[in-house]
């Protein structure tokens, strides 16, 4: 079942403690026709009809299913079963059902993993290469397309700044445009902006260095057009209330105790929406 909380924190703190059962549990196709446009015009209010599924049913055409086995890890599958995993660490996954494609950053902890599977086809690195050289990747998977936007990272420890340290990575699939904003640390600029285009889900690290203030946060969701926000990376419920607390208000909270939904293009909710997806181990 999904859960609306628009303005009871206090009910949702009461769901939420279901959550820490779960944390110690938890060690040829047709291309897309993507609208991820930074100047893409947004269509008719769009009615809030997302749906929760068994892990292994077929996914109809047009739909995008979402799974979240934890920390900053979202497999992303199109209706063909193509999938694609955020910040992939290889925790929270077996043998069986490997991805297609895996992206990973460096800039926080299990953001990545030296020792990707082997039979994972593609594997992309948001950092930059020994070189210096920006990371820079333009996949074509027919149903999935990813691509990558660097932005620059601070230091924790008096390193200074690091230039095209952080990608966001941009999923086009089923029509839909997913941003996954890895370890951003401030406001991006207006030609990253141009780069991203609009996003229709947006991933967004609760916990991290330097995260953006509120105001920013708000900032770069209104600019992104963002209708659909999933916190991640997050390893306790505490700083997962403070963002909560941060995005009430412009957007509207619900929670599904589940680590899955699946979403279309036209089932986008009519107004912003944070969606909390509870972390479990993907089957």
């Amino acid at each position: 079942m999904i859960a609306r909380v628009p303005t009871c924190l206090p009910r949702l703190t009461r769901a939420l403690s279901a959550l820490a059962l779960l944390l110690a549990a938890l060690a040829g196709p047709t291309h897309a026709q993507s609208t991820c446009s930074a100047v893409a015009q947004t269509g008719a209010e769009r009615l809030w009809q997302a749906q929760l599924v068994d892990p292994f049913a077929p996914i109809a055409p047009g739909k995008v299913r979402l799974y979240y086995t934890g920390h900053g890890s979202v497999a992303i599958h199109s209706s063909d079963r193509v999938m694609a995993v955020t910040d992939y660490t290889g925790i929270g996954f077996g043998e069986v059902w490997l991805p297609d494609v895996v992206t990973m950053n460096d800039t926080m902890r299990l953001q990545s993993t030296d020792s990707p599977h082997p039979r994972i086809p593609h594997v992309l690195k948001g950092w930059p290469d020994a070189e210096g050289r920006p990371a820079d990747h333009h996949l074509d998977l027919g149903s999935l397309m990813v691509r990558n936007v660097t932005t620059d990272t601070r230091g924790t420890a008096g390193q200074g700044m690091r230039p095209d340290g952080n990608s966001i990575f941009i999923f086009e699939v089923e029509g839909l445009c997913i941003g996954h904003l890895g370890a951003l640390q401030g406001m991006p600029d207006d030609s990253a902006f141009a780069a991203i285009g609009r996003l229709d889900v947006v991933m967004v690290a609760v916990e991290g260095p330097n995260r953006p203030s509120r105001a920013e946060m708000l900032a770069i969701l209104d600019r992104l057009q963002a209708r659909v926000v999933i916190p991640v990376h997050w390893l306790s419920l505490e700083p997962l209330m403070q963002f909560l607390q941060e995005m009430e208000g412009p957007f509207q909270i619900v929670q599904t105790f589940e680590p899955q939904l699946d979403l279309s293009l036209g089932t986008l909710p009519a107004s912003p929406t944070v969606i909390v997806l509870f972390p479990q181990l993907h089957p």
